[in-house]
């Protein structure tokens, strides 16, 4: 999918529904809109008041979810998850929401996120007699819900995510309570929405879209969500610091059709290639921009810069998944099988091709060939992020700085290496200005960690590459 063009994955979604007779179908496509964030695995684990029912399976959520499995996950609350791994590897014991059995009942958990302390938490867990089940970080939740003196679900869930430092959306639901909680930094999205009689959550706003629900709050940092039979409930858990929602959600991550805090996503892209376009003007005959996450600022790019857009790449949407390892040399042209260039547009052109991010950069010089081979008599390079410097401890699989080659070579030196002809990323003001986020702090409400270096959170130093040092 998107990553293995890229280079970039997040983490997961997350999706939620409280007193719906549907609900175990109304999740399900709730987490195929949110098929983008997570494509290593999916679950269903839904309730009826008295006892829990659980389906999760690897690959795509069609591919998880066969002929009369929903039919089994009876009740009017369920909680789903859509997955990639970066925490604690793939396979189905990994799979989320994470299903615990105990005298008191059952709990189901799932996380959209990354904590940067939880190796520090385990071994403590461990050496007090806990035995994890998977190598997710998501379940040292499970284990200090569990160990929690409280007796009510709130009280142990809060008492928990006290001693939990990082990115999250958490979901957790037993029999008869279903509760969201968003980390004391919002780096992550979450939204609730209305359906019927009830209510759905969701780690982007497209899900409602999908299942006919309206929009109606956007949780906030250190917000707890509680369901239960008394309604929908939300109070602050935590005392909660400045908004800093990762700047990727905007730029990358999530879909055009999602509003992240009342913000557009295309809206924002676009502004974004407006402010490159504004920033890094190159004389051209023709803007294109790399599918899917590019395009919107390619189009804002070509408007500004009164440049005609033009389809000039092609995703090849049937290429799916394959289990035959190809050989170095096929790999090496494996972009082939998911872009194509068109010549028939960009032959004898001077080409501005619009990028969202450049990880390793080997992807993009793969593109430049392939648009000069089609014909291309320039290609010229911009980028609506930044350069990523700084691994992301949040969920995002960059957490080596060995792999970003912003981090080791200058903007000249990345040019030569993709055969471009000229490079230029937006800067950190054109990014603040393209997503319209507020101005009055200094991250303008966004997480920068991944261009700054400047870390919202403590990063713990079992997180760390031993090479690594972070400002928080």
């Amino acid at each position: 999918m998107y990553g293995e063009i890229k280079g970039l994955n997040e983490e997961c979604g997350i999706f939620g529904v409280w007193g719906h007779p549907e609900a175990a179908q109304i999740t399900y496509y709730g987490l195929h809109s949110l098929q983008h964030r997570g494509q290593e695995g999916a679950g269903i684990i839904t309730s009826d008041q008295e006892r829990m029912y659980a389906h999760k399976g690897l690959g795509l959520v069609t591919e998880a979810f066969q002929e009369g499995d929903l039919e089994k996950l009876g009740g009017e609350a369920a909680i789903g998850h859509v997955r990639y791994a970066t925490a604690g590897g793939g396979g189905l014991v990994n799979c989320q929401p994470l299903h615990f059995q105990s005298h008191s009942g059952g709990l189901a958990v799932a996380h959209n996120g990354n904590l940067v302390n939880a190796e520090s938490l385990k071994q403590q867990l461990e050496q007090q007699g806990s035995i994890f089940q998977s190598t997710s970080d998501t379940e040292v939740l499970a284990h200090l819900i569990k160990r929690s003196m409280y007796p009510q679900l709130k009280e142990q869930l809060k008492q928990a995510l006290s001693m939990i430092k990082g990115a999250y959306c958490f979901g957790v639901m037993t029999e008869k309570e279903l509760i969201f909680a968003m980390d004391p930094n919002g780096l992550r999205p979450l939204s609730i929405g209305r359906i019927g009689e009830g209510y759905a959550i969701a780690s982007e706003t497209c899900a409602f879209d999908v299942i006919g629900a309206e929009h109606i709050h956007d949780v906030q940092p250190g917000e707890m969500v509680i369901f239960n039979e008394h309604g929908m409930h939300i109070e602050g858990f935590a005392q909660t610091s400045a908004r800093s929602i990762c700047s990727m959600e905007y730029v990358y991550f999530s879909r055009p059709d999602s509003n992240v805090d009342d913000i557009n996503v295309h809206s924002a892209r676009k502004r974004l290639g407006k402010e490159l376009a504004d920033e890094a003007f190159v004389e051209a005959d023709v803007v294109t921009g790399v599918p899917d996450s590019s395009i919107s600022a390619a189009i804002g790019y070509a408007e500004q810069a009164q440049l005609p857009y033009e389809l000039g790449l092609i995703k090849n949407r049937y290429v799916g998944r394959t289990f035959i390892q190809p050989s170095q040399e096929l790999r090496e042209q494996g972009v082939k099988m998911k872009l194509s260039a068109v010549r028939g547009v960009v032959e004898g052109k001077r080409v501005v091709m619009v990028d969202d991010s450049i990880v390793r950069g080997t992807t993009s010089r793969r593109i430049v060939r392939m648009l000069k081979e089609a014909g291309a008599l320039e290609v010229h390079v911009r980028i609506s992020a930044p350069p990523i410097i700084s691994p992301c401890y949040y969920g995002i699989d960059t957490s080596n700085k060995a792999e970003l080659v912003a981090a080791s070579h200058s903007v000249e030196e990345m040019r030569e290496m993709m055969e471009a002809d000229s490079l230029s990323f937006i800067s950190i003001d054109g990014l603040k200005r393209g997503i319209s986020r507020p101005d009055a702090d200094p991250n303008c409400g966004q997480c920068l960690a991944c261009f700054t270096g400047n870390y919202p959170t403590e990063i713990f130093e079992d997180t760390l590459h031993p090479y690594e040092k972070v400002e928080v």
